[in-house]
């Protein structure tokens, strides 16, 4: 500290102490000041909501609800587009046939150039089911899955190859006759012909389908 001469020294003197004690007090009221709002913002939340209860474990009880059982709703849908599609043996097909040697058939229509072009071998055959040895409920089944799935692929010529019926009891075709009038209840079909001796004679059938409608 400056050594004091004068009153003036003195005056100055004092002055400084008194500014040194007003900056301490201001930094003392600021670090209380700091502290209580630190306090306060701590405290806020349990100010807000009040007294706090802890909740009670209670014991949990099981559903015994059973779960519903999945609704197989495109199963559904294919059974019953089979259903709709199911082929009757009671169909009345003699009087549908063309006389001719072969008993061809053409949908009501198609021109007799379509069965001609067909025996001609003017459409390619792109696809085959075999049936003869099948039993009935068996041909039936595969012809129409495959009639079916030959059309959705675009397919527009088949055969359908059912046997001479020469293992029959009494020789009787009798699965040929029936595969004439399962084809025509099949609305993809538009007409056939017996195959060319070399493509299965007596015992096969050539089959125009439907062309795939146009997107």
């Amino acid at each position: 500290m400056a050594s004091i001469r004068t009153l003036a020294d003195l005056s100055q003197v004092k002055q400084t102490l008194a500014e040194q004690q007003a900056k301490h007090a201001a930094e003392e009221a600021a670090k209380k000041a700091a502290a209580a709002l630190k306090l306060a913002n701590k405290n806020l939340f349990a100010n807000s909501v009040g007294v706090v209860q802890p909740l009670q474990n209670k014991p949990k009880v099981l559903s015994k609800l059973k779960q519903p059982e999945p609704n197989p709703v495109q199963q559904k849908r294919d059974n019953a587009a089979v259903l709709r599609e199911s082929l009757s043996d009671e169909f009345d097909v003699e009087s549908l046939l063309d006389i001719d040697d072969s008993l061809s058939f053409r949908r009501p229509g198609i021109g007799t150039d379509v069965t001609k072009k067909l025996r001609q071998g003017i459409w390619s055959i792109q696809r085959q089911v075999d049936l003869h040895n099948m039993r009935t409920e068996e041909a039936r089944d595969a012809l129409g899955a495959f009639i079916r799935e030959a059309h959705k692929h675009g397919m527009r010529c088949v055969r359908v190859v059912h046997g001479k019926g020469l293992g029959s009891p009494g020789k009787e075709p009798v699965l040929k006759s029936k595969v004439k009038s399962w084809l025509i209840q099949k609305q993809e079909v538009l007409a056939f012909v017996q195959a060319k001796p070399a493509e299965g004679g007596a015992g096969a059938l050539v089959v125009l389908l439907k062309p795939q409608p146009k997107p």
